[in-house]
This record gives structure tokens, sequence and C-alpha cells, in this order.
């Protein structure tokens, strides 16, 4: 198999892979810092919404509301890996916080968060890699 096949995901395909995703990270920065959160999270009308507390993650998405948000997977053949770039602002308007708690998104650990976050992507990219054994060094 040489170097592997990769192929590039249609926006597409990464929204159907965020989809059926639960579990992604998000990376967010303050100065000099760069945290990356484990956050599950559901696909509303193409943008990523997450629950949360307070704490680091509001802090610094209040410092810097530009942020990546990654999830992948992989079965037997094949591995993926979606990015979504973008701005996370804190949903605020009551209507949309009732719209959110429609998603069912509930959190995995037993914590209260009642803070709600939406990231509206700029930018979603996808790759798909088949996999295999490694190739010959020598």
């Amino acid at each position: 198999m040489g170097f592997g096949e990769i192929t590039e995901l249609d926006t597409e395909d990464c929204w159907r892979i965020l989809s059926a995703t639960e579990l992604g990270r998000i990376a967010a920065s303050a100065g000099d810092s760069i945290d990356i959160f484990p956050v599950n999270f559901a696909v509303d009308d193409h943008a990523i919404v997450f629950r949360t507390a307070p704490g680091t993650k509001l802090l610094e998405l209040a410092i810097n509301d530009r942020v990546a948000f990654e999830v992948d997977g992989h079965d037997e053949a094949t591995a993926w890996s979606v990015v979504v770039k973008g701005r996370a602002e804190r949903v605020e308007r009551q209507s949309d916080m009732d719209a959110a708690e429609e998603l069912g998104l509930r959190p995995w650990i037993p914590t209260l968060k009642y803070r709600w976050v939406r990231i509206e992507p700029t930018e979603v990219t996808g790759r798909r890699f088949a996999r295999g054994p490694e190739p010959e060094r020598f």
C-alpha cells in the first residue's frame, strides 16, 4: 500500500460524521496558552452545540472566541478526522437555550452544566485514512 490512502472529505461527509459522533475536543486559547477540552456535543443546523459549567473553558472563550473543534474515529479498515474552525459564542437568549434543550444533550458526568455554547463554523475539513500495517522501512 506504500504511503497509504488519504481521502479528503467533502463538507456534507464531514457533517454526517459530526452528526453521528457524541464526543469531540475543543481547542481554545487565552494569551500564550492553548487548552484542549473533551466535550460531548450535538449538531444543530450546521453548528456545534455543547453544555458546560463556569470555569477555564468559558473564561478562555470570553477572551478569545476563535476555536478549533475536532472529532475522530475508526473502524477496522478506515480512520477519519473532522476539524471545525470557527467562533464560539455563549447561548444567551432564552428561546435559543430552550431550542438547545430540545437537542437532548446531557452531561456524561454527574455535574450541573447550565451554560450553552454554540460554535459557528468558518471552515469544516475532514480526511479519511485507509488503515493497514506499517510499510517496510528498509
